[in-house]
């Protein structure tokens, strides 16, 4: 454990995929973390899924700190409380990408989060400083865009809202230090740099499937053998999530009325038959069984 980790401790917030795997980056890296979700099955789940990131993870990646999986559940609080968030310096939000859902759950926080604590929103388009809006707090606000999975990426996407101070920048800039990681900061606006893009890659992908009838497999190998990319953009869809890929489309959609964010019939159907990817086992590929949560 570092010293600049030791005794600190992060609020995280929705333990889905995304969620998991930023609480995995700050248990590797000595933090104490606070887990919060609305389910409970999932937070039960989410200890064996800690378990094996924090296992795992180093193998996969060698720079890591090893740390006894024991000792990275001790770290860990497993709750479906919001005030326990209130021991935490700083809170990173990964919910589901739906403007109610957020705007709900920042009201929310902002009642039961010391002042000065800051939020992270690790969101894939929605503004930065429409959501810092519906607190008291717009200049503890601010865009982290965590890749999955978080411990495995050595530099993270930061948006910064119109009102985030410089001091909240800081703060994460040192947070990003203790986990190994480089920000690269970027303005707020829908889709921001990283996904303005790889959603137009990934929609374009899905309707060559659609219209052409190419298979995914060969899609993807063209950007794996070709180019170089560790991940086909279908393989990449499918570990997002497709729901998630198809509401930040109509995030962009509604935002820039541009017809190239129109979300493809395909991953539209495949949302409405839930193959959302590795999260329900079946998305362009097939994986291992899914237990229900």
């Amino acid at each position: 454990m570092s010293e600049s980790s030791a005794a600190r401790t992060i609020g995280v917030v929705g333990a889905g995929g995304i969620g998991l795997s930023v609480a995995a980056d700050f248990v590797i890296h000595g933090f104490g973390v606070v887990l919060v979700d609305i389910d409970e099955s999932r937070l039960e789940k989410s200890r064996d899924e800690l378990s094996r990131a924090v296992l795992y993870g180093p193998m996969l990646r060698t720079e890591l700190p090893r740390v006894p999986v024991e000792e990275a559940l001790a770290r860990t609080v497993f709750t479906t409380r919001l005030e326990t968030l209130a021991s935490c310096e700083f809170v990173v939000e990964n919910v589901t990408e739906s403007w109610d859902v957020k705007r709900g759950l920042y009201r929310e926080l902002d009642a039961v989060l010391p002042p000065g604590v800051g939020i992270g929103v690790n969101t894939s388009s929605i503004s930065i400083g429409r959501l810092a809006a519906e607190t008291t707090r717009a200049p503890d606000v601010i865009g982290i865009h965590f890749m999955n999975p978080s411990y495995l990426k050595d530099a993270v996407e930061i948006m910064r809202g119109a009102e985030t101070s410089d001091a909240c920048l800081a703060r994460v800039s040192g947070i990003l230090d203790a986990l190994g990681k480089s920000a690269v900061v970027v303005g707020d606006f829908p889709g921001f740099v990283s996904n303005r893009i790889s959603h137009l890659f990934f929609n374009e992908a899905i309707r060559v499937v659609e219209e052409q009838g190419v298979e995914p497999a060969t899609v993807d190998a063209v950007f794996k053998k070709c180019f170089g990319h560790r991940m086909g953009p279908l393989e990449t869809a499918d570990l997002i999530g497709l729901d998630t890929v198809a509401l930040t489309l109509d995030h962009l959609y509604d935002s820039y009325g541009d017809e190239k964010f129109r979300c493809a019939d395909l991953l539209r159907d495949m949302v409405k038959t839930q193959r959302l990817g590795r999260k329900t086992g079946h998305g362009f590929y097939q994986y291992g069984p899914v237990q229900p949560s």
